[in-house]
């Protein structure tokens, strides 16, 4: 496991994370605020996936020349 998707791993686990704790907290301000920290990781781990696909990507090419 490179150290990009090790990233990765630990963002998609952080969004799990705060979508249950958001879920289960009765206080609807600590209820936003972790709602809206999961979707900040998701949104963290989609761009790093996308990263991640683009150099795989990039050194595939490279390989094939």
């Amino acid at each position: 496991m490179t150290d990009l998707e090790a990233k990765l791993e630990r963002f998609e686990t952080l969004a799990a994370e705060c979508d249950l704790i958001g879920k289960l907290t009765t206080d609807g301000a600590k209820r936003e605020l972790y709602l809206r920290l999961g979707l900040h990781y998701r949104e963290l781990a989609n761009d790093l996936r996308t990263l991640i696909a683009t150099k795989y990507a990039a050194c595939s090419v490279r390989k094939k020349l």
